[in-house]
């Protein structure tokens, strides 16, 4: 890691201190309880917050000042863990700490994707490397992992040697992830994908099996190698959750799998028939879901269609990814009085509206989310924002009507 300056040094330390006073704040303590009370399967406060990983230059990129750039990277890491409590007040926990994750990643393919981004959108476009995966099919053998610990290590003291006496370094995990179809689709489109199940389903067979294999072989790595961490409390847990539990360690050692969080998802297939699921994807990621220990489920793709044959199946399973695309009373009715998390990810039309809120519009939607998630535990996360087009004041009262309006018709 490079010198920092003494400019930068003193930003980031303030940072770590406001970071810090979040994190001791009254409020915190709150936000806390009911994130305990999930991880308790205690209906309490649902948790609502607005996400903005798809626009970071509306709030992170003009706030930051760090010259030097892994100074200025550390800064924005700061600032985007603030990002819900500091600008929109929403529930986001803040740690007392700086997380930091084991440098680790698993590719599943030996392929590289082509994809062409739009200039002045954020669209993009995949430029399959085949239109033909029976007569290509080595082209995607191969793939990899990789650990480091001591990469890991390394950074975190360079971390503390920064502001570890204001907001302590800590290295910690972070959910499993196993994509198939999605970095599958990177490579060969989603009209390619499709036809295949048609065209050479036995292709796609072998392609998902090392797929399968690789993360397998990833995960049997990490536990002969002593690189598992646990996932608990802040820690990461995919769709941008967290991973607070009462049913998993929160402290090591961590000697399997079986005792960390893992997340799945296969939102490409969700215009496919169940029985197409059941037979192209299911099979796949049940063998990885055997693996976990609690697992979080989905993206954007239907899960009411899939719950009944597949998804109800997975005993581990602890939170549900439920997206506009989905009838959210049938999913309501599924997990009401179960243990299992409505992870509601409301549209986001109403909060990117070019004209402005429409205050009743959006408290009528959200009384109609609350009432499909009564009975269930719940949490809600705004994703899927293109822009609030740097109205941090429309962020903010977004949040305050869904909060209102979600704790006035929502009913335990």
């Amino acid at each position: 890691m490079e010198t920092v300056s003494i400019k930068d040094r003193e930003r980031l330390r303030s940072l770590a201190q406001l970071k810090l006073s979040f994190a001791h704040s009254k409020r915190n303590e709150e936000i806390l309880k009911q994130w305990e009370a999930l991880a308790n399967g205690v209906k309490a406060e649902p948790t609502v917050r607005l996400l903005f990983s798809n626009f970071p230059d509306e709030v992170i990129e003009p706030r930051l000042v760090c010259e030097g750039k892994d100074a200025r990277e550390l800064e924005s890491e700061i600032l985007w863990s603030m990002v819900g409590r500091e600008l929109f007040n929403d529930d986001t926990p803040i740690s007392p700490n700086y997380e930091i994750n084991l440098d680790a990643e698993a590719v599943p393919f030996g392929a590289t994707s082509n994809v062409v981004y739009a200039k002045t959108a954020k669209g993009f476009h995949i430029e399959p490397i085949t239109d033909d995966i029976e007569a290509d099919i080595d082209m995607f053998r191969g793939g990899s992992f990789r650990a480091s610990m001591e990469n890991t290590v390394k950074y975190r003291d360079w971390v503390n040697d920064i502001f570890g006496d204001i907001l302590p370094a800590k290295i910690t995990g972070r959910c499993l992830l196993g994509p198939i179809t999605n970095p599958l689709v990177f490579l060969i489109g989603m009209e390619n994908y499709y036809l295949s199940m048609y065209d050479a389903p036995d292709s796609l067979h072998e392609i998902m099996e090392m797929a399968t294999q690789l993360y397998l072989d990833y995960y049997d790595y990490l536990e002969k190698e002593n690189l598992l961490l646990p996932t608990n409390d802040y820690s990461f847990l995919a769709q941008e959750s967290f991973c607070f539990t009462n049913e998993l360690p929160k402290d090591g050692p961590i000697t399997s799998t079986k005792q960390v969080w893992g997340f799945l998802e296969s939102q490409e297939t969700t215009a496919c028939s169940p029985e197409a699921y059941g037979e192209f994807v299911y099979p796949y990621l049940d063998r990885l879901v055997k693996r976990f220990g609690l697992l979080s489920y989905g993206c954007c793709e239907r899960v009411d269609v899939l719950w009944e044959d597949y998804l109800s199946k997975w005993t581990n399973l602890r939170k549900l990814s439920v997206s506009p695309f989905n009838d959210g009373y049938k999913v309501g009715e599924y997990l009401r009085g179960t243990n299992v998390v409505y992870y509601s990810k409301p549209r986001a039309e109403y909060v990117t509206n070019r004209a402005g809120l429409e205050e009743d519009v959006i408290r009528n939607y959200f009384k109609e989310v609350a009432e499909c998630a009564s009975g269930c535990l719940f949490e809600v996360a705004q994703r899927e924002v293109g822009t609030i087009y740097g109205d941090i004041e429309r962020g903010r009262r977004y949040v305050e009507l869904a909060k209102q309006t979600i704790n006035t018709h929502w009913k335990p």
